[in-house]
């Protein structure tokens, strides 16, 4: 199930899973306002995303865009990945639900390790910014984006091998 908190509760909660050393590492250098990391991230041209890599087969896509309406989202999963997203700047709400609560939109794409899900009503919402990290597993159905007003959102996903 999700786990999502400032970094310190969420790194305390999976500190003896070594898979999530680097992200942990990585986010908290991109939270650090003068580093060369957030200053990366402050960098991304809006609507683009930047990919670095890290230890243990992880990888951070670094983004910028408009939040969009929660009509325009989409729930997701993944299975070869864990996501652990964290927004450096702006705001948006995300919401999290079991996927086995869902039904599936289309089929699993390989290659991007993505599966979308029809629209269900029945999330869990959390309201991401700055400092804030959310975990979310392959049983985890979540979406990210979505805001009542569009905002400029700075954010880090780490993908994590399963």
């Amino acid at each position: 199930m999700a786990v999502f908190g400032s970094l310190s509760a969420v790194r305390a909660q999976l500190a003896h899973d070594p898979r999530f050393t680097a992200a942990f590492d990585y986010i908290a250098e991109a939270l650090k306002v003068s580093s060369p990391v957030r200053q990366r991230i402050n960098g991304v041209a809006v609507g683009t995303t930047g990919r670095i890599e890290l230890a243990g087969g992880a990888f951070a896509l670094e983004q910028a865009y408009q939040s969009k309406p929660r009509t325009e989202a989409f729930l997701e999963s993944h299975r070869k990945y864990i996501d652990v997203q964290a927004v450096m700047a702006g705001e948006e709400i995300q919401e999290v639900v079991d996927i086995s609560r869902m039904t599936g939109d289309a089929a699993y794409d390989a290659e991007r390790d993505l599966i979308k899900y029809r629209d269900f009503k029945d999330t869990s919402l959390l309201s991401a910014r700055e400092g804030l990290v959310a975990v979310f597993f392959p049983v985890d159905g979540h979406i990210s984006r979505a805001a009542g007003q569009p905002v400029l959102v700075r954010k880090t996903v780490v993908k994590v091998p399963v």
